[in-house]
């Protein structure tokens, strides 16, 4: 596989990073690492992405071109770490073909909406279940509209930090094979000790929430289609098929949105220069 043809995306989020491997437009696998120092990124590009802590399928990359890299990032910081990067691309909201873009819109959630489109075609809801829980809906050409709230892990995160007493009572997950079909994971509702009386009341509150949302998108938008992204999707998609899996039968569990928005974004581009 030349090097011409692959390419790399990176997703940098607000816990991590997040990246794919293309060959031309085929993904061919995804990883997650931590935010990099500066001295980490440096390494990176000195060795173009065959340093061994990294990724092991990427030491084949023995040609010395440098490896293509779009990146997407809500985290300025991270990004300003790969701007001596001369092969990085650095994805704009300018650049997703959709009106209705605001300027404070997270890039991530344009990325992830595109992708939806390019999946299911429109219109879709698309929630994100990372740091921060997010809903975002489009059609094939404009924003329809969203909204935001704390992630599960940080609203356990913030519960704990805010107060003097109260625990971390974030449940601990199960496989991902088991994730989706086990009750289990749900606390009792009517809890009898603390740590189970905060998962329940975080838990079945985010449930509810939930449901109402895309209850309202289904009465404006019949059948259409929601996809559940970000990386606590499993321990929703758990908990929704516990409490009411008439609903979650109806969800798309589909963790790689953000690139396939990337992707697309990518071909305009190459059409775009040729």
């Amino acid at each position: 596989m030349s090097c011409f043809d692959r390419w790399l995306a990176l997703s940098i989020g607000n816990s991590r990073l997040h990246w794919a491997q293309f060959s031309g437009n085929d993904l061919q696998q995804t990883w997650d690492t931590p935010h990099l120092s500066a001295t980490d990124v440096q390494q990176l590009i000195a060795t173009q992405f065959t340093k061994s802590a990294f990724h092991p399928s990427l030491h084949d990359n023995a040609d010395g071109a440098h490896m293509p890299l779009w990146i997407a990032s809500v985290v300025s910081q991270q990004s300003l770490l790969w701007q001596k990067y001369d092969a990085a691309t650095f994805i704009t909201l300018e650049q997703v073909p959709l009106a209705g873009l605001y300027p404070t819109l997270g890039i991530d959630r344009a990325l992830a909406a595109l992708g939806a489109i390019a999946l299911m075609h429109s219109p879709v809801l698309v929630i994100d279940a990372g740091t921060a829980l997010t809903f975002t809906s489009v059609d094939s050409a404009r924003l329809i509209g969203g909204a935001i709230l704390p992630g599960l892990g940080l609203q356990f995160q913030t519960l704990q930090q805010a107060t003097a007493a109260l625990p971390n009572a974030l449940p601990a997950a199960l496989p991902a094979s088991e994730e989706r079909v086990a009750p289990q994971l749900l606390p009792p509702r009517w809890a009898l000790n603390t740590t189970d009386a905060i998962a329940s009341g975080i838990i079945y509150t985010l449930v509810a929430g939930l449901q109402a949302f895309v209850n309202d998108w289904w009465q404006q938008f019949p059948a259409s289609p929601v996809l559940l992204t970000g990386g606590d999707r499993d321990r929703l998609y758990a908990y929704l098929t516990a409490t009411m899996p008439a609903m979650a039968s109806k969800l798309t569990v589909e963790p790689q949105l953000i690139f396939w928005g990337m992707r697309s974004v990518r071909g305009e581009s190459l059409k775009a220069e040729g």
